[in-house]
């Protein structure tokens, strides 16, 4: 785990142990406090769920944005070795 991932998890588990002692501090039955921290729970849950969707979104994109790039390098090398034979073959065939 990255020391930006363990960030974002600690900010969360941080906020959630926030909303949940402000729930058990706030008078309430308990039945409706137990549904309360489930409901928070689901939501935040979901949320979780849609940022690591979207972070995983992110990732394969960039990962195909840089397959694309170094195509075009190895394109662009290989083109160059290339001119370069070419250049090379044309100096050896006039000095013959």
């Amino acid at each position: 785990m990255t020391s930006t991932s363990k960030v974002i998890v600690g900010i969360l588990g941080a906020a959630a142990a926030g909303v949940v002692l402000g729930m058990l501090i706030a008078p309430e039955k308990g039945s409706d406090l137990r549904k309360n921290i489930k409901n928070t729970t689901d939501d935040w849950l979901g949320e979780i769920t849609q940022w690591m969707g979207k972070g995983r979104k992110y990732l394969a994109e960039m990962k195909e944005q840089a397959e694309g790039e170094a195509e075009n390098l190895t394109s662009e090398a290989e083109q160059g070795i290339s001119n370069l034979k070419e250049s090379a073959r044309r100096r050896a065939s006039t000095h013959h």
